[in-house]
């Protein structure tokens, strides 16, 4: 693996642009920085983004990236889990965290701007009934999905 790759899947080792506040928005700008680095790592070229993409692991869900409204300088895409779910004798497709992302290209930072309105785990139903709103949603929501991708990432995931 080149050098280059090393940095995209670990960017902590990357200088942050400036240094700021915990949880200010200071700070949420580097994290959205810190998402595109690794959806990067992921997708590859996310410019060119188009259509479906599918990532299968052994011992993982199948994850799932669809491509929705495009822009010169915006892509929106969702980005989620595919599992099965056995419920007595009727197996369902389910998929979860259904995380919309938009991806700003000129500013090179990705936003996760939604996810699943409603959550079947009860510790992430509890955690989003103590997050406020506003900036504190936002810092919930991009936590989440930095840390999602790192796992994807370390998992062996690829969407390209």
């Amino acid at each position: 693996m080149d050098p280059l790759s090393i940095l995209l899947r670990d960017d902590s080792r990357l200088p942050s642009r400036w240094r700021a506040r915990p949880r200010s928005f200071a700070a949420l700008m580097t994290l959205y920085e810190s998402n595109h680095r690794r959806l990067q790592a992921l997708v590859g070229d996310l410019e060119s983004l188009s259509g479906e993409r599918h990532s299968h692991v052994a011992g993982d869900c199948e994850l799932v990236l669809r491509v929705g409204e495009r822009s010169a300088f915006t892509t929106d895409v969702e980005l989620t889990y595919a599992f099965d779910v056995v419920d007595g004798r009727q197996e369902s497709r389910r998929t979860a965290p259904d995380m919309q992302l938009r991806i700003y290209h000129d500013a090179q930072v990705c936003e996760a701007v939604a996810w699943a309105p409603t959550h079947g785990h009860t510790v992430l139903r509890g955690w989003r009934h103590y997050v406020q709103k506003g900036l504190d949603q936002r810092w919930a929501r991009n936590v989440m999905l930095n840390k999602w991708l790192e796992y994807c990432l370390e998992r062996g995931h690829s969407l390209r």
